[in-house]
C-alpha cells in the first residue's frame, strides 16, 4: 500500500503571489502572521508579499526572529507571536528556515501538549491540521512547501529533529521564480544541489514506487538542464522556472516516501557547526551514492545517468553506475561547492558523534542499503 499527500492547493508561475488575496478572501481568512527572515526583509523580497496584502487590505503582522537552522526557542517565539498577533492563518516565505519554522508554529497552536517543541521529533502523533499557512519558497531547494517534513534544532542537544507529519502540509504552495532572483550563486547552488539530494535518494529508497519515481526522474532531469544556468546567470528566467518547478515535483516525491543517509549525515553538519544544509548535502551526496551502490537500487543508477543528460545507450548497470556518480559530481564542481569536509570546518575528532547522531536520524531508516555507526563514520573520514 502506497500513501500520497500533497497540498490541498498549489500555485506554480513567475508572478503567481498575487493569488494571495484571493485565496485569502475566499477561505475568509481575518489576518496573517507572516513569518520571513531578516535578510528577505531587508533585500526587499518580503515587500512582494506585503504590497499584495496592503493592496488587498489583508492585515499582517511580521515574525522574522529566526535562524538559517531554527530553533526550539525560534519556534516558541513564533507560537507567541502568533497569539499576540491575533492572527488566524501563516504567510511563511523564504526557503526551508522560515517554512519550517512556520509549520512547528502552526502544529503547535492547534496542538498545545506539543508546546515543548522536542515530543514532535519524529513521527508525533498530533490530532489536528496546522494552523492554514501559504508557504512561499524563495529558495529553489527544500520544497519545504510540499513536504509533510520540517527540522528543527535542539540547541542543547546539539542535534537537528527531522518532524514527519502530515498534519504540518501547507494549505497552499505558492512557486513565483520571481521572488528567487534576488537570490547569491553560492545559495542557489546549495540549495539547488539540494533539490538533487531530494530526487536521487528517493528514487533508490526501499519506499519508491511509480509515481515517485516520475517525480524524481523528471525532477533531475530539470535540475541537470538548469541549475548551472541559474548560479552563472541568475536572471535567466528559463532556469529559474525550471529550477522552481524541479524542486517542487522533487519535494512531492520524497516528502511520501522518504530520503537515506545523504539527510542524515548532513543533519548533525547543521546541529554541530551550523553548516548550511544545502551546502552539507551536496557536499556528501556524490560519496553516498558510491556507498549506496552496493545496494538493490544499484540498477537505478542507470537511469539517474540518463536523466542526468549522459548518453547510456549500451552502458551496462556498472557503467551506468560510474556515469551517474561523475555527472553529480561534474555538476556539484561546475557550480564551487565544496568537496571536502575539511574545507567547510568539520573537525575530525568529531566524527564519532556525527557518526552516532547520523546513525539515528530518522531518515537512516530509508536508505537502501543497511549500514551502521562505523559505517557512517567511514564514510565521514572518506569525505573529510
Amino acid at each position: 500500500m502506497y500513501r500520497i499527500v500533497l497540498n490541498e492547493t498549489s500555485y506554480y508561475g513567475a508572478g503567481c503571489r498575487e493569488v494571495i488575496a484571493d485565496e485569502v478572501r475566499k477561505r475568509g481568512f481575518r489576518k496573517a502572521l507572516f513569518v520571513t527572515d531578516k535578510d528577505l526583509i531587508r533585500f526587499g523580497v518580503a515587500e512582494k508579499i506585503e504590497q499584495v496584502l496592503r493592496k488587498a487590505d489583508i492585515p499582517y503582522e511580521i515574525f522574522s526572529d529566526l535562524k538559517a537552522n531554527p530553533t526550539i526557542a525560534n519556534v516558541q517565539s513564533g507560537v507567541a507571536a502568533f497569539k499576540a498577533a491575533g492572527a488566524d492563518f501563516i504567510i511563511a516565505l523564504g526557503g526551508g528556515s522560515s517554512i519550517d519554522t512556520a509549520k512547528a508554529v502552526g502544529i503547535i497552536v492547534n496542538n498545545p501538549e506539543f508546546a515543548d517543541v522536542r515530543s514532535l521529533e519524529g513521527t508525533a502523533t498530533t490530532r489536528n491540521r496546522a494552523v492554514p499557512t501559504f508557504a512561499i519558497p524563495t529558495t529553489a531547494g527544500t520544497a519545504a512547501e510540499v513536504t509533510i517534513n520540517y527540522v528543527i534544532t535542539d540547541e542543547q542537544a546539539r542535534k537537528k529533529m527531522v518532524c514527519v507529519d502530515p498534519n504540518d502540509i501547507p494549505m497552499c504552495a505558492i512557486i513565483d521564480c520571481e521572488l528567487m532572483y534576488s537570490m547569491p550563486k553560492g545559495l542557489t547552488a546549495a540549495t539547488g544541489m539540494d533539490a538533487l539530494t531530494h530526487a536521487i535518494e528517493s528514487y533508490i529508497t526501499p519506499g519508491a514506487w511509480t509515481m515517485s519515481d516520475m517525480f524524481e526522474m523528471k525532477a533531475i532531469e530539470l535540475i541537470a538542464r538548469h541549475l548551472k544556468n541559474a548560479v552563472d546567470n541568475g536572471t535567466d528566467k528559463t532556469a529559474r522556472e525550471g529550477m522552481a518547478e524541479a524542486q517542487y515535483i522533487a519535494g512531492m516525491g520524497f516528502s511520501n516516501v522518504g530520503l537515506g543517509i545523504v539527510h542524515s549525515m548532513a543533519h548533525p553538519l547543521g546541529a554541530f557547526y551550523d553548516t548550511p544544509h544545502g551546502v552539507a548535502n551536496a557536499l556528501l551526496l556524490p560519496y553516498v551514492m558510491e556507498y549506496n551502490a552496493d545496494s538493490p537500487a544499484r540498477p537505478k543508477y542507470l537511469d539517474i545517468a540518463r536523466a542526468m543528460g549522459v548518453d547510456t545507450t549500451g552502458m551496462s548497470v556498472d557503467e551506468g553506475v560510474a556515469a551517474a556518480i561523475s555527472a553529480v559530481r561534474a555538476l556539484s564542481l561546475s557550480i564551487g561547492i565544496p568537496q571536502r569536509l575539511h574545507e567547510i570546518g568539520v573537525k575530525r575528532e568529531d566524527i564519532p558523534a556525527l557518526a552516532e547522531a547520523a546513525f539515528n536520524d530518522v531518515c537512516t531508516g530509508g536508505n537502501p542499503r543497511p549500514t551502521s555507526v562505523e559505517e557512517i563514520a567511514a564514510l565521514y573520514e572518506t569525505a573529510y
